[in-house]
């Protein structure tokens, strides 16, 4: 019995210190998460302006640009997948790798050849473990992504598909994240990104919005459009690495919250079992007690 109350003390004490680390975690992500809220909220009147002056260039214009004509024959696309660099997210970086792998299973089926471009350390674990080639990694910026990493993940897209899928490069390009909904959903994200599909508003706000006036381009809106597509293609990707930073903040809190849950109710078990055998020894030696008394009483 003593052996046994041993080892569910020792169980407790280890819940009870898996507790707190899992507590100081939660509270870490609920920090960050407000953060990464306010980051996303600080970039999307910009996001919104560019968009705006894209799609006025690309309606009040006739140009066939290379970024916004799609090409006859697509032979190659990228695959950009938006993982974290840290685990312990529950869900969050096996979803958004197994959507990335069926947008790719997807586009071979139509007869593409695709090229992976990773984001994220657990991205890059996953392929390097299966021995899958990756076009390009960045890493060490998923947390509190910053705007130099979405310039070089723009700049090396936008010489992929400046150099066309017959030359070794790719003829569209598809973006993969996980979306933040609230703080209890996350989901996986693809949108086509190249050639260019803009999307000023939702439904919703679309049926509310002012009528927006034309536009003059000066010089001329082929030079304007040259100057416009790649920070237009930077803020979109800037934006993906907001989002996937809020979802993987929330997902840490709802998966360290559950993993407190879990330890609150093995502290809870364990209690009950060691005060069972607690009490299971007490019962051992009154019996031994009573049963030497009884021996002494009738051995006189």
């Amino acid at each position: 019995m003593g052996a046994q109350l041993r080892v569910y003390k020792q169980k407790i004490s280890s819940a009870q210190t898996t507790k707190k680390i899992t507590k100081a975690m939660e509270l870490i992500a609920a920090s960050r998460i407000q953060k990464a809220m306010g980051r996303v909220r600080a970039s999307s009147p910009f996001a919104r302006a560019v968009t705006r002056a894209v799609s006025a260039v690309a309606t009040h214009s006739d140009v066939e640009h290379p970024l916004t004509t799609e090409r006859e024959t697509i032979r190659r696309s990228a695959v950009v997948i938006f993982a974290s660099d840290r685990g312990l997210a529950g869900a969050f970086n096996s979803q958004i790798l197994r959507e990335g792998l069926e947008v790719a299973e997807l586009l071979r089926s139509q007869g593409k050849e695709v090229d992976y471009y990773l984001i994220g350390r657990k991205a890059v674990g996953y392929f390097q473990f299966r021995r899958m080639r990756a076009a390009g990694e960045w890493t060490g910026d998923t947390d509190t992504p910053h705007f130099s990493t979405a310039e070089q993940v723009a700049g090396a897209l936008l010489d992929a598909y400046a150099q066309g899928g017959e030359d070794g490069g790719v003829d569209e390009i598809h973006l993969v994240y996980n979306r933040f909904v609230s703080m209890m959903t996350q989901t996986p994200e693809s949108v086509r990104l190249l050639p260019l599909e803009v999307v000023e508003a939702d439904a919703d706000s679309a049926a509310t919005s002012p009528v927006y006036p034309l536009y003059e381009f000066e010089p001329d809106p082929e030079t304007v459009l040259d100057a416009l597509l790649p920070v237009y293609v930077q803020s979109r990707i800037f934006n993906a690495l907001l989002q996937s930073s809020a979802a993987k903040h929330a997902a840490t809190q709802k998966a360290m919250k559950s993993a407190s849950d879990n330890a609150d109710k093995l502290i809870t078990d364990y209690t009950r079992l060691r005060n069972n055998a607690r009490q299971a020894e007490i019962t051992q030696q009154i019996a031994e007690i009573v049963g030497g008394a009884d021996a002494l009483a009738s051995g006189k």
